[in-house]
């Protein structure tokens, strides 16, 4: 075999190799601030400051009329197994919000016993605040009479304006609900993203993490990269201030266990 035939042969592999080495500098990102966020001295990582995220815009609710419409990776570029085979999906009318959800907006639900009101939580998440007497975002702690939050930057004073940062699905979910609301789900999330702004939140969805219609897994260990992955988890669209330059589409699919919240993980609403 030819030089040139060996690497042909080989370059979609690489390319998954260089797709996954990406996603472990995110994951590195996320395991340093968990690491220096539950030191008590609280250190910061660096001293270069990140642009002020503001979403205090008025939220508007996106409107979308009953219809069939396509989702999945469509095009020549890169994408996972999980993303292919492109297809159709019918929706009922949907609205969702074009922005995320504020820390302010958070807020409000903690000062009016969110937390504390069984009502607004799936049965499996209100275990899970009375298993951790859950009260807050992580990385949030009441100092002094305020609100302060970790950041890579050190312990800063909450942002009311930022999008919110750090819940799990359980959370994201009991919000939703007492807003009179709900999360949206993946088919909608990729339908509408084109009109509005993402990649500063993973977005959870209402979406359990299953495989597309006609997923075939590759045979030997590429088969293990996404199939063996799909029970027991829910799908985050978008991306985040820690995801790679490039390393993001409107079609990807991350997914996560609904009780962690390490993730840079947020809300966006919809109903």
């Amino acid at each position: 075999m030819s030089i040139w035939k060996l690497f042909e042969a080989l370059e979609p592999l690489l390319e998954l190799g260089l797709n996954h080495e990406q996603q472990h500098q995110e994951l590195l990102v996320t395991d340093i601030k968990y690491i220096l966020g539950h030191n008590p001295l609280f250190p910061a990582y660096t001293k270069e400051e990140k642009p002020r995220q503001n979403s205090s815009e008025d939220l508007e609710m996106l409107r979308f009329s009953e219809g069939v419409y396509e989702i999945g990776y469509k095009g020549d570029g890169f994408c996972f197994d999980n993303e292919l085979g492109r297809h159709k999906v019918y929706l009922p009318d949907f609205e969702i919000a074009s922005r995320l959800v504020t820390n302010s907006e958070y807020l409000e639900f903690m000062k009016a016993g969110g937390y504390e009101d069984f009502r607004h939580w799936h049965a499996e998440g209100w275990d899970w605040v009375k298993q951790n007497a859950a009260k807050s975002p992580l990385y949030w702690h009441y100092i002094e009479n305020k609100w302060m939050y970790y950041t890579l930057n050190g312990l800063q004073e909450i942002d009311p304006d930022a999008p919110l940062c750090h819940i799990n699905f359980y959370e994201a979910s009991a919000f939703a609900s007492w807003k009179g609301m709900r999360l949206p789900t993946e088919e909608e999330w990729e339908t509408a993203s084109v009109y509005f702004d993402w990649g500063t939140r993973w977005e959870w969805t209402n979406s359990a993490y299953l495989p597309y219609p006609h997923f075939k897994k590759e045979a030997g260990a590429v088969g293990e990269y996404n199939g063996k992955f799909m029970i027991n988890q829910m799908v985050l669209r978008g991306a985040s201030e820690a995801t790679p330059p490039g390393h993001s589409r409107n079609t990807y699919r991350n997914f996560f266990q609904p009780n962690l919240k390490w993730q840079f993980t947020g809300i966006r609403l919809a109903q």
